[in-house]
């Protein structure tokens, strides 16, 4: 098995799918904070207002008695039962709203991913070894000192502005109390101003190094990338039993194809072409079947019984075999030399129906010398052979 300090190289795509699969991305904490933080301030800011005012409306009204209200007292119930009501609907929508900025900022940190992997059970963690490890691990001192620079940063702030304003804070008990209330929300608000100045920093900081500790924990090494490399290449003989299947099923498809052809080429036991030609949904010719050696012998046997034409032609039969696709048209070079066995075949059809004369001979096609897999080119005589 490879150790940690063996594993050098980043992590192959596969890899990165495979830990997002099993709930493994880079989560900043910081990040969560500041959306958890900054949304709630600026909820309380736009909606304390209103909030307080209906509050402050509701508990002067609940707080005005008459002589009907004093002989009835179940009307006190009700009351508090109203007042109850608007303090946790307040809450329930500002939690609401809480929430979704956490959930919004954890899918923005690492998207969305619906897996139960992180919360199964896995005894292999409860390893004493494991867990001192991980907590001696790089990523546990960064945080560690993340935390503690963290800290010492918002003390000083706090300090600092808690001394800046404490004479306008304890003069608050000569003002009136609308002026105070209004003093102490404006020194909460600048309070809270800093607060967020300091995690939006340290959300900065905090996302891309979770993503590099990310990473990190997820490089591999040598022996693992060429695993992976062979994993997904598959196995050799697997693969090979793939490709004998794969060359079965094509022989069984190009074999029951035979009986629509019109007629066979052969070479004259090598090759087999089989060719079809409809003028009303076909430009040219089409090869539908073509096999060699004993599936050519094959398709000449299906070609018997079902008393479709055998034309030998060698050239013709393996440049056919050799250049042109199956259910596809047949090369434009091909074209004359197909047209002359196609119009010997139908003369052939037609003297087997009695409807003419039977033809003489064969044409003999004449093909281009280049698309002759058999072909040798002629070596230019130099003049050096006596």
């Amino acid at each position: 098995m490879s150790s940690s300090q063996d594993k050098t190289l980043p992590a192959t795509q596969r890899k990165l799918e495979q830990a997002r699969k099993d709930g493994q991305v880079a989560r900043s904490r910081d990040l969560s904070h500041l959306a958890v933080v900054g949304t709630g301030a600026v909820t309380l800011l736009l909606l304390a207002p209103t909030g307080f005012r209906h509050m402050r409306e509701a508990l002067a009204a609940a707080l005005r008695f008459n002589a009907h209200d004093v002989a009835a007292p179940s009307q006190m119930l009700e009351r508090l039962a109203h007042l109850a009501g608007l303090g946790l609907v307040a809450c329930v929508v500002f939690a609401a709203i809480v929430v979704a900025a956490a959930i919004a900022s954890t899918v923005a940190a690492g998207g969305w991913i619906a897996t139960a992997k992180p919360i199964t059970p896995d005894f292999s963690k409860l390893n004493p070894l494991s867990g001192l490890r991980n907590l001696l691990s790089k990523q546990q001192f960064a945080n560690v000192a993340k935390l503690v620079v963290l800290s010492i940063v918002l003390a000083a702030l706090g300090w600092l502005f808690v001394r800046s304003n404490i004479d306008a804070v304890v003069r608050l008990v000569l003002q009136p109390s609308p002026a105070a209330l209004a003093m102490v929300a404006d020194w909460m608000v600048a309070g809270m101003a800093l607060v967020m100045l300091v995690l939006v920093a340290a959300a900065v900081v905090d996302v891309p190094l979770q993503g590099y500790f990310h990473r990190a924990r997820l490089r591999m090494s040598h022996q693992e990338v060429k695993q992976e490399h062979k994993e997904s290449d598959g196995n050799p003989h697997l693969k090979g039993r793939m490709r004998s299947a794969a060359r079965e099923i094509a022989q069984r498809s190009s074999i029951t194809a035979v009986p629509r052809a019109d007629f066979i080429l052969m070479n004259p036991t090598h090759y087999a072409v089989a060719l079809r030609y409809d003028e009303a949904s076909m430009n040219a010719p089409h090869v539908i079947s073509k096999g060699a050696d004993l599936l050519a012998m094959k398709i000449r046997e299906v070609a018997t019984e079902h008393r479709i034409p055998v034309v030998q032609s060698p050239v013709l039969a393996r440049a056919l075999y050799a250049h042109a696709e199956l259910d596809r048209p047949i090369p434009a070079a091909l074209y004359t030399a197909v047209a002359q066995i196609l119009a010997y075949v139908y003369r052939l059809k037609a003297a087997l129906r009695g409807e003419g004369p039977a033809p003489t001979e064969q044409p003999e096609p004449q093909v281009p010398p280049e698309l002759d897999p058999h072909h040798l080119p002629a070596t230019p005589d130099d003049g050096s052979t006596p």
